[in-house]
């Protein structure tokens, strides 16, 4: 359990710092959990229309407000 989570964001904080972006390292990640949803036919969808309709009424309540 987190005692102190000040102590714990100064951490997070400096380790962010100090690593380094890869790029490249970064993309790998990214192909392969596509390559994983393709695999678990979560992606492409059968049909790309499907679920637009809730799209649209959920674009029309964030542009009302």
């Amino acid at each position: 359990m987190i005692t102190n989570p000040r102590i714990l964001r100064k951490f997070e904080s400096e380790i962010q710092r100090k690593e380094k972006i890869n790029i490249s390292k970064n993309f790998r990640i990214v192909d392969a959990l596509y390559d994983e949803a393709v695999t678990l036919g979560a992606i492409p969808m059968r049909n790309q229309l499907d679920g637009l309709e809730i799209d649209i009424k959920i674009a029309k309540v964030v542009n009302c407000v």
